[in-house]
């Protein structure tokens, strides 16, 4: 596929500082599917205990049954007692606060460059048709810690570096537990994902930053996708609600656990997995008053690595349902910014 030219725009606080956001853009507006936010129920997602699940003694067939039935039907959970305080959450919280509270003029010197997806401003925009999300980001790579590009990471607040680098060393410590976890409710080797996964197994994350809009009833934070990850874990708003899964063709509203992380499998599990576990398509919708951060972090296999259905769960009564895949990220990005889904291209 021929490299493409983004064409470039504005952020969404850029906007609003110039006064346009007040009669927001007409690139914002999404004109089939509005978004209705205010029908959306809360959904019923299980809250797991990490702690149960880090050694074979204290993992028991409920727990496992528990995250199992939960990647099969939302596809996410919320995880708490996973090594790290409310208090050193808030700090993170925190943190992304102040860099988007920074001057615009700051903020620029960590702008991402053309075609380029690290650094701050907004997503990659394709083509004139393409709807924009209501939302600014700083997008970073954090592991392995070779991909680190430091000149994009903010020296301000002080404190960021080192917060972030212990933060990207407590999700490494995660994602292995709930890996290893995942394969055990499948009854697969324990390692099977982790290996997929890999040493080198690289870790992005993108801290979001949603301002209030004027027309929460036609403008997204983020469309509707899936993640391109074997899994993503969310660390969302304290107070501010905005993250959604679609589920039977409803909107469901994600519930705020302040001490927890909220963890969803990617197109990449579903493959590995033959389909058993669901990963959900997902998006944020907008507030008209509060402003809303959160901060992602996505677990993506060495992209040498071929993706296809584990062979234990392939058989005569259950066959292989997508191809192999690599680099299945390469193609990600093309696909959600038209809004379609690239796992399709999978499908057998």
């Amino acid at each position: 596929m021929a490299a493409k030219t983004e064409l470039g725009s504005l952020t969404v606080q850029e906007l609003l500082g110039k006064g346009k956001g007040e009669q927001v853009p007409e690139k914002y507006i999404h004109k089939v599917g509005a978004p209705n936010a205010s029908s959306a129920q809360l959904m019923d997602i299980p809250v797991i205990d990490l702690g149960l699940l880090l050694t074979p003694s204290s993992i028991t067939a409920p727990q496992l049954e528990k995250l199992r039935s939960a990647l099969t039907t939302w596809g996410c959970f919320q995880v708490i007692n996973h090594g790290m305080t409310p208090e050193f959450l808030d700090e993170v919280r925190e943190m992304t606060k102040q860099f988007f509270a920074l001057p615009v003029e700051e903020k620029q010197q960590y702008l991402r460059q053309v075609n380029d997806i690290q650094g701050y401003g907004n997503d990659m925009v394709f083509s004139e048709q393409q709807t924009l999300d209501w939302s600014d980001r700083l997008y970073l790579s954090v592991y392995p810690e070779e991909h680190r590009k430091l000149k994009f990471w903010a020296q301000d607040p002080k404190s960021f570096s080192e917060t972030l680098h212990q933060y990207t060393m407590k999700l490494q410590v995660v994602t292995k537990t709930v890996l290893e976890a995942m394969a055990r409710s499948l009854n697969l080797d324990v390692n099977c994902f982790r290996d997929l996964y890999g040493e080198q197994g690289k870790m992005d994350v993108r801290f979001n930053f949603y301002p209030p809009c004027s027309r929460p009833d036609v403008v997204l934070g983020v469309k509707p996708h899936a993640d391109g990850t074997i899994i993503t874990l969310l660390l969302q708003d304290k107070q501010v609600e905005g993250l959604q899964f679609l589920k039977d063709d409803q909107w469901f509203r994600a519930p705020i656990v302040p001490e927890a992380l909220l963890i969803n499998v990617g197109d990449q599990a579903e493959i590995l997995s033959n389909g058993i576990f669901k990963s959900p398509v997902h998006r944020v919708v907008t507030n008209p008053d509060k402003e809303r951060i959160s901060l992602a972090a996505f677990c993506i296999p060495e992209s040498d690595k071929d993706i296809e259905p584990f062979e234990s769960l392939v058989n005569e009564s259950t066959p292989g349902l997508y191809k192999k895949v690599k680099n299945y990220v390469g193609i990600y990005f093309e696909y959600y910014q038209q809004g379609k889904r690239p796992i399709e291209a999978a499908k057998i």
